[in-house]
């Protein structure tokens, strides 16, 4: 399929599903909730699904409460995706981001979509929207719709829910920004969309849990290897308690050490029940998205990346400081 053929196989009102990632973040959240917006006032019948829960934080995004849960209804989700007449994937480009819904999505007849900035994709869907250089899914959906020709059907809603994606992928237009990405914003704004108000709700809105638990990671779970240009933070399964701390508590956590003077690449690691999963971020030409591919079972962009794997805290800890100065030394020969 080709754009053409996907405008052609919308004119007629559908039943359409829109899939993102375990553990959904702001880029998740907001390109499939604009996405859902646009593609309802095209009259098509349209359900979001996550396999587990959103951070709260996002509650202001209009449909929010619509969105079905794989974790807390495994059955409406399953009766959702065998219905559907098309599926349209974001923010992920391979069926092990969504658990077992991967299934579902594989063994389904229904056309199947993908729109996502993610590197390697799997070919599993009919039809491609990738641009690996863009800074966030959501900009992808702008500029999709762009391509439908029919940005008509934008409004103030869809805005806030792609701008959301775009200011919490880039960090607030602080990394993975192109040209492009800053010619979608304006034209979001210019739709009605107010970016400090968003700004507010999303940046400023910890709790004071939020904060000691920052403090900690800083004064008690941070290592900093100078000679190597390398930042580690861990939380261990103690601390989750200690802490109480919930999903969505430790986002941007691994960004701090990068704030410190000479330091290239930051990791971010925290003892789940039955998994290790790590964060990476890194500055520069250093790929920390090959790290993640190569040691930890993951992948994403050259600059946020992370992973998961079996194995104890001390033994990933062990690891990281093992691999890591081998691509300070390889950005810098």
């Amino acid at each position: 399929m080709d754009i053409t053929d996907v405008k052609l196989w919308l004119e007629m009102p559908r039943e359409l599903v829109i899939v993102s990632h375990r553990n959904p973040d702001g880029d998740a959240i907001g390109s499939s909730l604009g996405l859902s917006s646009f593609l309802k006032k095209k009259f098509h019948k349209v359900t979001v699904i996550y396999p587990s829960e959103y951070p709260r934080i996002f509650e202001y995004l209009d449909g929010i409460y619509e969105v079905l849960i794989y974790d807390l209804k495994p059955v409406e989700v399953k009766k959702a995706i065998e219905n559907a007449e098309g599926i349209f994937c974001l923010d992920f480009n391979g069926l092990d981001r969504v658990d077992k819904m991967g299934e579902f999505i594989q063994f389904s007849n229904a056309k199947k979509f993908l729109i996502d900035h993610h590197l390697d994709p799997e070919p599993f869907t009919d039809y491609e929207f990738i641009d690996t250089n863009a800074s966030s899914t959501s900009e992808l959906v702008y500029l999709w719709i762009k391509a439908l020709n029919q940005q008509d059907k934008m409004d103030v809603k869809i805005g806030e829910a792609l701008f959301t994606g775009i200011i919490t992928d880039t960090g607030s237009f602080k990394y993975n920004t192109r040209p492009e990405t800053f010619v979608v914003a304006s034209e979001l704004k210019q739709l009605g969309v107010n970016d400090y108000h968003l700004q507010d709700l999303i940046f400023n809105c910890l709790l004071s849990k939020h904060l000691r638990l920052l403090g900690h990671c800083l004064a008690n779970r941070m290592e900093i290897l100078e000679e190597s240009g390398i930042g580690i933070i861990y939380l261990s399964r103690k601390d989750y308690i200690d802490f109480d701390i919930q999903r969505g508590d430790t986002e941007g956590i691994v960004n701090h050490m990068l704030y410190v003077k000479n330091i290239q690449i930051a990791a971010f690691v925290t003892e789940q029940p039955t998994i290790i999963k790590l964060s990476l971020r890194s500055k520069g030409d250093i790929s920390v998205q090959e790290v993640a591919t190569k040691y930890f079972n993951g992948g994403g962009h050259k600059n946020a990346a992370g992973g998961g794997v079996y194995a104890s805290l001390q033994d990933v800890l062990n690891k990281l400081k093992k691999v890591l100065p081998l691509y300070i030394h390889k950005s810098t020969h």
